[in-house]
């Protein structure tokens, strides 16, 4: 017993200095993986594949998206110039629909991985986790304080938008029109599910034609919108870490009080397993009853959730436990989730044909001084409004986000997770009202 403590304590002791060099190699993590458990892991994952033994169930889907998320994210940070904006998000996002249409990627695995995405919701679950436990872990003056301001720099950040991407466009040669409907619009709609779909679907009805051929003429611009809201989210966080005064590390409100927004971003209980069940089953309970509550009052679920999150919060009716358990399982999914779910968005949803079919100098230019456009006025408003202006322009910049994958790209690339509620917010409401809006709009003048 006495010879066991000695060891202990000598281990404990040692030198880092002196601990050989192959242990500190089998000990570096790929993301949050160590070596010497990653590279087995791929090694038996290779061979079963080379055997086509390889399951289609969750016993291989789960495994193929950590490894592959985990290892694109850590490619990502150590990748020049990529690293300095938002690496990780990119790489984990972009870099799959590019080796899906080289067919790197097995068949198999991707035929499996599509189904999980598409059947399992999974994104929509990640979404719910991550928006209930963001909402129910803030401060409550804080919470109040970020809703209400929040609406200000969005809503001019969109017009001026606007009236950039669509000048630009035309200035280049894309026509007024075309910039407008096809371009900007489908950048702020919210995403594809609930934006470039039901835009593409509303234009075939007035136009007469198909939805699908629209849809591939539009999702380009909402996915390299969301690229750019990516990129200019890394620069933002580099902009943050450089000048500290201009940011609140998450914070959206700025408040004379330190101790009030310290409060706002610190968790002060540790793990529970029966407290991360709870708020599991708050944030999916809370998304399922907006799924019923939508058939009602004809609003989204996922605008539903927040909206029922948001007045949990408010009014105080949920116990302490609740509220830490649902922040608990916010930070369980940030941690292990985030970035495996991100490369599933990349090998099931997104098409690498649909983002080079329009790759021209004049289109990239649009896009990019659209969202360029977006973003500094969030940071210049917000400023005006006594928010902490990096977190104002990422507020905004969600809503050239692709739905719920694109806010995740971006306040990962920001390393801003605390934002996801109003991100939320930017991107469902922003993106509801851009659709309705643009749908009369197209009616009127097409």
């Amino acid at each position: 017993m006495d010879n066991n403590v000695s060891v202990v304590k000598k281990e404990q002791n040692t030198d880092p200095q002196q601990i050989p060099l192959w242990i500190k190699i089998l000990h570096f993590k790929v993301t949050i993986i160590p070596l010497y458990i990653f590279i087995p892991m791929v090694i038996l994952i290779f061979l079963l594949l080379l055997e086509d033994k390889y399951p289609n169930s969750l016993l291989g889907i789960i495994p193929f998206m950590a490894l592959a998320g985990y290892a694109l994210g850590e490619l990502g940070k150590r990748t020049p110039i990529v690293n300095v904006i938002g690496g990780a998000a990119i790489m984990v996002t972009f870099l799959p629909p590019f080796l899906v249409h080289m067919n790197w990627i097995p068949a198999a695995v991707v035929d499996s991985l599509t189904t999980f995405m598409k059947s399992s919701n999974i994104l929509y679950v990640n979404i719910a986790v991550l928006t209930v436990g963001s909402i129910l872990a803030m401060n409550r003056t804080v919470l109040i304080k970020g809703f209400m301001s929040m609406f200000i720099p969005l809503v001019v950040g969109t017009l001026a938008s606007v009236v950039v991407g669509v000048g630009v466009g035309t200035l280049l040669g894309l026509g007024t029109f075309e910039s407008f409907f096809y371009i900007v619009i489908p950048i702020m709609a919210g995403g594809m599910g609930e934006g470039a779909i039901p835009l593409s679907i509303a234009y075939a009805h007035i136009l007469g034609g198909s939805s699908t051929d629209i849809l591939s003429e539009i999702l380009p611009a909402v996915m390299l919108g969301s690229l750019s809201a990516v990129i200019l989210a890394g620069m933002l966080k580099k902009l943050g870490e450089k000048r500290p005064d201009l940011t609140g590390n998450g914070v959206l409100i700025k408040s004379g009080d330190n101790t009030l927004l310290l409060k706002a971003n610190k968790t002060e209980r540790e793990i529970s397993y029966e407290l991360l069940a709870s708020g599991l089953i708050i944030a999916i309970g809370m998304y399922l009853l907006g799924e019923y509550l939508s058939k009602y009052i004809s609003i989204p679920a996922p605008i539903t959730m927040i909206i029922l999150a948001v007045l949990a919060k408010v009014s105080g009716v949920l116990p302490k436990d609740v509220e830490d358990g649902a922040a608990m399982i916010s930070r369980f999914f940030v941690t292990l989730l985030a970035l495996p779910i991100l490369f599933g968005v990349g090998v099931a949803i997104l098409k690498w044909e649909s983002l080079i079919s329009v790759l021209s100098v004049p289109y990239l230019i649009t896009v990019f001084l659209t969202v360029l456009t977006m973003v500094v006025t969030g940071f210049y408003v917000g400023k005006k409004m006594n928010m902490n202006p990096i977190e104002s322009a990422l507020v905004t910049a969600c809503h050239s986000g692709m739905g719920g994958a694109g806010d995740l790209a971006i306040l990962t690339a920001a390393n801003r997770m605390a934002l996801m509620p109003f991100a939320q917010i930017s991107t469902r409401i922003g993106g509801a009202l851009t659709v309705i809006i643009a749908t009369l709009l197209f009616r009127w003048l097409h």
